[in-house]
């Protein structure tokens, strides 16, 4: 459930603004002052934030700096302050929409989910899609793998497993873990489909499968990504 976090002093408004929030099934959670709304803020994490500007304690003007300096969480100020400068200045500050009071809560609730759209895509853009280990170049988003320029062809289990390690480089695969994750089913002590998976893609990516240095057995434990820091 995605996390909106209100920041608004006037009480009945942020109270209909959370209500109908939360009939669009998000978790709201409302704070009255600038103070607040910082620190709420640095203790959870939040997909949205709607930031009154004027706030006591600490102005709207500060916590979008303070939530800016945090990260690109998307924000979008809501104020009865509805002139062109206004709406310039606070979106130069990095506010993702500006809604002037009043305004209808349909309204509201459209702006809310286009500037999550927005943020998921932006994240999607942003997740590492190919990979570089001693000679082996690794694509995600084509299913393409290449040791030293030559395109290798790798079974679609034999991938996942690749794709399994590098995208958790600091993880060690128990048998039990990977078979759960890349076939998708419980894994019952079938010991001999993970080690010939193993095999088979260490023979096509390693320089020396008998020492590997990609695919590292950890005694006891079960697979990990080598070390290429």
């Amino acid at each position: 459930m995605q996390k909106i976090l209100i920041v608004e002093d006037n009480v009945l408004i942020s109270r209909s603004i959370e209500s109908k929030l939360k009939e669009e099934m998000f978790e709201v959670k409302a704070v009255f002052n600038g103070e607040d709304a910082v620190n709420q803020f640095d203790s959870i994490k939040y997909d949205a934030v709607l930031l009154d500007l004027m706030l006591p304690i600490k102005s709207g003007e500060e916590v979008l700096k303070h939530i800016r300096s945090k990260g690109d969480v998307p924000v979008i100020i809501i104020s009865t302050k509805d002139t062109d400068v206004e709406k310039a200045v606070n979106l130069g500050l990095g506010a993702d929409d500006y809604l002037a009071k009043p305004f209808s809560m349909l309204e509201l609730v459209a702006r809310v989910k286009a500037v999550l759209r927005r943020s998921q895509k932006s994240m999607e853009k942003d997740v590492k899609t190919k990979f570089e280990v001693s000679n082996i170049e690794v694509n995600l988003s084509n299913f393409e793998v290449k040791k030293k320029g030559q395109v290798v062809d790798l079974t679609l289990k034999e991938f996942e497993i690749l794709k399994l390690l590098l995208t958790h480089p600091e993880q060690t695969f128990s048998k039990q873990q990977m078979y759960r994750t890349v076939w998708g089913e419980e894994y019952y002590y079938n010991d001999n489909v993970i080690n010939v998976h193993i095999r088979r893609l260490r023979e096509k990516i390693e320089d020396d499968p008998s020492s590997p240095k990609i695919v590292i057995t950890m005694w006891g434990f079960g697979y990990k990504l080598g070390d290429f820091s």
